[in-house]
């Protein structure tokens, strides 16, 4: 797979493994500038595995990757102050306010300053937390904890954003709201590397890899992952694309 100038992110064979247990498979894929790129899967199918290799937070066991132009191995600490990450697990502090939050991220994103005032004011906006800024982060709902996370790994203006789970456990409604603003974070070109196990969320993907048991069974868009899979079935959807690949898995298996 020859990168493009296009890509942000270039993976070749990336493999990580657990002793005797193989997570992540030799999965190869790339990743264009300004696209939502889902990556599809069950739980334990390598999903965050993968995602947290690309952000630097363990090293691969082999193969090759670089995020915005960046080793993942050897410069794994300018892919962190590249890319905005947002871990399945709520990853802030409940004891503090949202208020608080901010400014402990401000200066972990070594953020200027000058620029402090701006970004909070922006992060509580665009977070709808304006209201409840000084509250503890722990008696916020869910939801409301979610987009403060998000609006927190954007602070420092990252070109590449990942989010893994990022609608886990929030309502419809809050998810809705979640693709809305990562539809417009990726039309002023920031890069949204997105994992998920609600199929209905890949619409809103330009292109998906679809992963089971650390290995890429499908890649491609929506649209093109379900007629190449589900030929001989009219109306068919992501999920039964899904389940045709599994079946396929299990039969050649």
């Amino acid at each position: 797979m020859t990168p493009s100038s296009d890509d942000v992110i270039h993976v070749t064979d990336l493999e990580k493994r657990f002793g005797d247990f193989v997570a992540v498979d030799k999965v190869s894929f790339t990743v264009k500038k300004g696209e939502i790129f889902g990556f599809l899967g069950s739980n334990g199918s390598g999903k965050s595995t993968t995602i947290r290799m690309l952000c630097g937070i363990i090293t691969p066991t082999s193969g090759r990757g670089t995020v915005a132009g960046f080793d993942i191995v050897t410069q794994s600490e300018e892919v962190k102050h590249a890319i905005g990450y947002m871990s399945q697990k709520f990853s802030l502090y409940e004891d503090l306010t949202p208020l608080e939050n901010i400014r402990f991220y401000l200066g972990l994103y070594s953020v200027p300053q000058a620029q402090w005032a701006g970004r909070m004011e922006w992060v509580l906006e665009m977070a709808r937390l304006s209201e409840v800024k000084d509250r503890l982060t722990r008696d916020l709902p869910q939801g409301w904890r979610q987009r403060l996370a998000l609006g927190c790994a954007l602070l420092h203006r990252p070109e590449i954003l990942f989010l893994d789970e990022p609608t886990s456990g929030v309502d419809p409604l809050t998810r809705r709201h979640f693709w809305e603003f990562i539809g417009e974070l990726s039309s002023q070109g920031i890069t949204v590397f997105v994992t998920t196990h609600y199929m209905e969320e890949a619409y809103n993907c330009s292109r998906i890899v679809m992963i089971n048991l650390g290995t890429i069974v499908a890649q491609g868009s929506p649209e093109q992952i379900i007629a190449d899979t589900c030929r001989s079935r009219p109306g068919a959807d992501l999920n039964d694309a899904f389940v045709a690949l599994m079946d396929r898995r299990r039969q050649c298996g």
